[in-house]
This record gives C-alpha cells, structure tokens and sequence, in this order.
C-alpha cells in the first residue's frame, strides 16, 4: 500500500507542475486572502482541484487538508492528503521561478510518504517512512557541517511580519549580523527539501501551516536530519515554530534563534 501512496503522490505532484508550468509567466488572475500579499492565483485553485482528483482516483473516501479548499474530514478513512498546491504563490505571481507543490500523505495520523516538486528545474524530492529521501531517484542526505558559524541557512517570514511575531525581525538580524549568510526563498516546502538534499545546513520560521510543512519534515528526517520546535520540544503538525537542521547544529540554531527572542524580550 505504501508504494501505491508513493506512486500516486508523484503523479499527483507531476499532474500539478504541468499546470503550473503553463501558467508561469502568463498574465493570471491575482486575488488576495488573508493580507495584501497573502495571495492566490487561479492556478493555485486548478492544481489543487487535479491533485485531489488524481488522488481520489485511486483512494476514494480519502480525507484531505488543502491550502485553498481546507479540511476536509468526510469520512472514517485513515488516509489524510496534506496539500499545498503551490507554496510560492507570491514569486509565481511575480514571474520569480521559486515554487513548489507539496503532497504529504498520513495514515493514522502518522506521516508515511511525502512529495515535493520544483516544476521549473523538474526537481523531484520524494521520501517514504523508514525508507530515506530521494531527488530525482537519487537518494539524499543532509549535510555533515557542525559549526553554526560556517552554516547557510534559510528562513522565511509570516504574512504578518509587520507585527513581528515572535520578535521574528529581531532574531533574522542577529543571526546576519553574526557573519552567518542567510537566504529567503519564499517557498518553505522547497527550505526544507533544501535541508533534506544538502543545500542548506538549516531552516527557521514562524507561523507557517501544516501543508506548508508536512512533506518538507519527512523528506528531512528521511535525509538524517532533525525537526522541532525552537525549543526543541517535538514538532507537530500546527505548531507555531519549526526549526529543521542536519542534527549537528540542532542544539547551536536552537540556541541561537531562542536566545535572541528572549534577549530581544528583555530590551
């Protein structure tokens, strides 16, 4: 059953970058959610509808948790599809070509499979519980760096940075302003495939969503690496914070990122 859920959130993830792919660079239809740059194309909406399509095919009564369509828990099935149809709405939108789909697949509310495709460079990231993490067929690692000074990390920022949640502002600056080089891609589904391939050595954020996520995690932890929470505590699925590394820097982000909130707390 495994590899039919595998298989099936490949060809869902291909089914989608094809769409996506014919949309880029068109002048598409723009609307916004929650923020003025919480935003959504038309093409969010038809890849989300041909992921679910593509899925329920073969697993009908599925459950499903999308970006743009929500929960959707109809039926006593053990199968949940977390999607998020394109993490990157922002640069797609802008004709940047830093996007990505995410399908994480869980069963009994554990997740056993994830996908993670970059259309543009026809990246495919694909883990599967207990069985390692992929790019393209080959298998994965992440890195073996253990000095947080020599680091590349990723980050991203909330909608609302504005009101700097979690002194989220203050601690990107305190990270910089240590030498460390520190990169914004704009799609956290690609941050953490990145960690999982060896790309980056590690990645922050606050306040993201379960789809944003859900895949990314497995594909790091299936690659050797680690996820939590800021403070190290066990990340779940909602949770506010996440910091995923290669394991050696666990302690020293964890450290750094919590310490900088705190001091920021203090002044």
């Amino acid at each position: 059953m495994i590899e039919k859920i595998r298989s099936i959130a490949i060809e869902a993830a291909y089914e989608a970058g094809k769409i996506l792919k014919e949309g880029y660079g068109k002048n598409i239809k723009i609307g916004s959610k929650s923020g003025v740059n919480d935003l959504v194309t038309e093409y969010d909406i038809k890849s989300e509808k041909k992921i679910i399509e593509v899925i329920s095919s073969e697993f009908p009564g599925s459950n499903f948790l999308c970006e743009e369509s929500g929960k959707s828990d109809k039926t006593e099935s053990p199968m949940r599809w977390i999607i998020d149809p394109l993490d990157g709405t922002v640069n797609y939108a802008h004709k940047v070509p830093i996007f990505s789909v995410s399908i994480a697949a869980e069963l009994d509310g554990e997740i056993v499979a994830g996908v993670v495709y970059q259309p543009m460079l026809d990246e495919l990231f694909v883990a599967v519980k207990g069985q390692g993490a992929l790019l393209n067929g080959e298998r994965i690692f992440v890195t073996n760096c253990d000095n947080i000074n020599r680091s590349y990390l990723v980050t991203g920022f909330p909608y609302n940075v504005g009101e700097n949640p979690g002194n989220c502002i203050e601690v990107f600056v305190d990270i910089v302003q240590l030498g460390i080089p520190v990169r914004r891609l704009g799609s956290a589904a690609l941050d953490l495939a990145y960690v999982a391939g060896g790309r980056f050595d590690g990645f922050w954020e606050i306040d993201l969503n379960p789809w944003d996520v859900a895949a990314g995690i497995l594909l790091v932890e299936e690659a050797g690496g680690k996820v939590s929470n800021f403070d190290r505590s066990p990340y779940k699925l909602g949770d506010r914070t996440i910091l995923a590394t290669n394991g050696l820097l666990h302690i020293k982000a964890s450290e750094l990122i919590t310490t900088c909130s705190l001091e920021r707390r203090k002044r």
